[in-house]
């Protein structure tokens, strides 16, 4: 699944969580998904970096420039409080919609 096909709501809820507990520069955000997704989940930059800088304008990152561990120059994106926030609501939410897709593709067939 490419990163097109991630519903935005979906890749945001993603990012929040990966930059709970630590800040982190868009490649390894990627990187993270799709290690952590067995490979099924691979975001593509044009869809990544939008989302980034979406949520931080919308503040619920924000974003300062350091060094990867290779030595280039990035941005490292953090939660704010509001982002906390943000994820905890939205977790919520993705629980309940997941849950209910579940239920209808377990269900009886119509």
């Amino acid at each position: 699944m490419s990163g097109s096909d991630l519903f935005t709501g979906t890749l945001d809820i993603l990012i929040l969580k990966i930059l709970k507990t630590d800040a982190r520069h868009g490649y390894a955000i990627g990187r993270w998904i799709r290690e952590n997704s067995n490979g099924v989940l691979n975001v593509e930059e044009g869809a990544l970096y939008p989302a980034l800088h979406r949520l931080e304008r919308r503040g619920l990152l924000e974003a300062e420039w350091g060094r990867t561990d290779t030595g280039r120059r990035a941005k490292f994106y953090s939660l704010t409080k509001g982002g906390q926030r943000a994820l905890e609501a939205e977790s919520v939410r993705w629980s309940e919609y997941s849950g209910a897709v579940s239920a209808i593709l377990s269900g009886p067939q119509g």
